[in-house]
């Protein structure tokens, strides 16, 4: 994997964040002359009370464009409990574009029979399983073990390393309180115990384990996604629309394609900039930009472009009768870049 892409994701599995700077002339013309990629400094934003993001950049300066891709390493939800509740837990995070590593240390609950959706399953003490999964600050951990004792064996590893983006603890008040009581006793710090969510998840009346897997999926998703809950000034929001399994795609797939890329959006869109997808020869996609007459029309220009060695700047317009027609509810636009992916 020697291109571009194979080299972003090199650096995101790795834990590190990059970059990809694409700059072109004008809004069609000959790869080779007219556009260079190359990997830039990952430079964050400082935004609205402390917070920290990185979204895609367009600038245009007499005709010569340059876009900015942030891209972060994987987000992983670490569940260290494999009870009933984190069946659905680790499902709907799958689904919603996390990485997930399920921990439990009873063979009968952590195998990948009951967790097909896992990135990985690991069956030993708690501890363990924490001490080789290397916490970052990109990480979300849930704490929903069956019992007090292995709640505070938890809590005492992940203490000991790097803090997570989210920690939630499962439990009752009155269990809560008396573990933390006991961890204060102990010399851990309040100030570790206030970034703990708990009761875990969003209050939305939850009784099942799905209605709990729920709440606890909102509350994730609202510690990725709002600055509220990233205002500490380490953790950096990534707000690019990207998905890295269309970048592993892109990094370790050598057949002849197009490359689009979503680089700018206004108003109400069905996807935001630094969505990307692949499309083959045949017209079969990778990924989306969003679905609908739009992306129909975007797969026929890319099917066009492939083996051309060109580039072309497409604008979108979703607030006509061809979006109405088609029965989109979006009213915004969208720029998006067409390329030969052979050439890139």
């Amino acid at each position: 994997m020697s291109n571009i892409y194979a080299k972003i994701l090199e650096k995101v599995e790795r834990g590190e964040a990059a970059t990809l700077q694409t700059e072109f002339s004008g809004a069609e013309g000959s790869i080779r002359e007219c556009l260079s990629k190359s990997l830039a400094p990952y430079a964050p934003q400082l935004g609205a009370r402390g917070r920290r993001f990185a979204d895609v950049t367009l600038t245009e300066t007499d005709g010569r464009f340059t876009v900015g891709e942030p891209f972060s390493p994987p987000e992983r939800l670490i569940i260290l409990g494999a009870g009933h509740i984190a069946l659905p837990v680790c499902e709907f995070a799958a689904k919603s574009g996390f990485e997930v590593y399920v921990c439990d240390d009873r063979p009968a609950f952590a195998n990948t029979a009951r967790f097909p959706l896992a990135q990985q399953v690991l069956c030993d003490r708690f501890e363990h399983c924490i001490g080789r999964l290397k916490i970052t600050s990109y990480d979300y951990v849930v704490v929903i073990t069956r019992g007090h004792t292995h709640d505070a064996d938890c809590l005492r590893a992940i203490f000991q390393g790097t803090q997570p983006a989210y920690l939630g603890l499962i439990g009752s008040r009155r269990r809560v309180r008396g573990l933390f009581d006991m961890l204060l006793g102990e010399g851990c710090p309040k100030a570790y115990m206030d970034r703990i969510c708990t009761p875990i998840g969003l209050d939305i009346g939850a009784v099942t384990p799905g209605e709990i897997a729920i709440s606890i999926l909102a509350e994730l998703v609202a510690y990725k996604r709002l600055p509220e809950h990233s205002n500490d000034g380490i953790r950096c929001c990534n707000d690019s629309d990207a998905e890295l399994s269309v970048i592993r795609y892109l990094a370790e797939n050598q057949d002849p394609k197009a490359i689009v890329t979503v680089i700018e959006t206004k108003g109400s869109t069905p996807r935001e900039a630094g969505a990307k997808m692949a499309v083959s020869p045949r017209g079969e996609v990778t990924g989306s930009i969003g679905g609908g007459c739009s992306e129909g029309a975007v797969i026929r220009d890319a099917v066009d472009i492939i083996g051309t060695g060109r580039y072309q700047l497409v604008d979108i317009d979703l607030t006509g009768e061809v979006a109405e027609s088609d029965g989109m509810v979006c009213g915004g636009t969208m720029k998006v870049l067409i390329e030969d992916g052979t050439v890139t």
